[in-house]
Parts: structure tokens; sequence; C-alpha cells
């Protein structure tokens, strides 16, 4: 079983329409906390990315905020962090999350999360890391996503244990049950006859 000393959260700067949004990303920072977990994140103080950095932090965690100088003022950096981490481009932020992170979950979020949470499964899938990754499927909001993986896999563009990597719950302490239990699969079984590409 992995050692999960630190998850990163990807969710959206925005609280979303419903408050059950923001409720479950409180929710599973406070027990992320309780379990003295620390939270690897985007480092903004708005949204649900605010939403869980304050209930961890008023809980006691550790919260570690990366975010790009371009999207500091835009996206207003949280004060009052355990640190805040600014690199220069989006890309040194993933990798930076990634390096902190022994998994990771999505929370509800637009376009930049399931950029995010795609890419961490992809780097597990291809072995460039070895990390669980699991969708946090608020009031089932990732339902489509979880449809269109299996369509994925249906049509022939993904193997059985490849969807299985992306793990998917609606509660909180189930979905950090699944992520402890997760069992990295061997990279070498990527595909049948051939190597991964270079990331």
């Amino acid at each position: 079983m992995p050692t999960l000393r630190r998850i990163c959260l990807y969710a959206g700067s925005s609280p979303g329409a419903d408050p059950v949004y923001a409720d479950a990303a409180a929710s599973l920072a406070r027990l992320l906390a309780d379990r003295g977990i620390g939270i690897t994140y985007g480092g903004a103080a708005v949204g649900l990315m605010g939403a869980l950095a304050d209930a961890a932090l008023d809980a006691g965690g550790e919260v570690i905020g990366v975010l790009p100088r371009a999207l500091q003022d835009r996206e207003i950096g949280h004060g009052r962090l355990t640190r805040l981490e600014v690199v220069e481009t989006m890309h040194e932020r993933k990798a930076r999350m990634a390096e902190l992170s022994d998994a990771f979950i999505a929370l509800p979020g637009g376009l930049g999360t399931l950029e995010e949470i795609v890419e961490a499964a992809t780097w597990t899938m291809l072995g460039i890391h070895l990390k669980p990754v699991g969708l946090l499927s608020v009031a089932g909001y990732y339902a489509p996503l979880e449809t269109l993986l299996d369509h994925a896999h249906d049509q022939g563009f993904q193997r059985s244990e490849h969807r299985e990597l992306v793990l998917s719950d609606g509660e909180p302490v189930e979905l950090l049950e699944r992520l402890e239990a997760w069992q990295p699969m061997h990279p070498s079984r990527w595909t049948p006859a051939q190597t991964p590409p270079p990331a």
C-alpha cells in the first residue's frame, strides 16, 4: 500500500453553482488534516481552492501552494499557507505539485482541473510516476467523464487496466481508502508490443 504523506488536490478557482461543492472540498481537506496528510494545491485563495486551503489550515493541516507568477494576481495567492511556492510556468507548477505529492484527487472544476488530473493519470499510465489518481465525484459531478472513459475503453482506445487507473467516489473517506489501497500497474504493461514514447 502506498504511504500517503501528502496529496495533490486539483479544484476549481470558482466555487461552483451549488454550495455542496465547497462543502465537499472543506470536508476532504479536514479529513486529510485529521489524518496528518498534507495537501499540495494551486495556491489560490478563491473558489474551491480557497475553501479547501482554509478548511485544512483551520484544522491544523499542512498546505503547500504552487502558483505561477503570471497568475499570482489573477488567482489571488493565499496569504496564510504553510508554504507558497511561486514558479514561472504552468509546466513548472504541475511538475512541482506532482513532485511534492504521493497521490492526486480532482475535486469539481473546469478545463484546468480536467487537464491536470488527466495528465497525472497519464503519467501513472506511462510509469513516469507510480501514484494513485482519484476523482471526488461530488453529487455525481464526474459521471460524464467516467462515461467518456468507459466509451474510450469500449471503442478500443483504452486498455482495461488503464481505465482502472482513475478511481472515483462521491465520499471523501471512501475515496481516500481506495487511494491508500491502490497498487501500481507495472509500467511495461503500457502496450503489448511497444514502449512508452518520451514524455
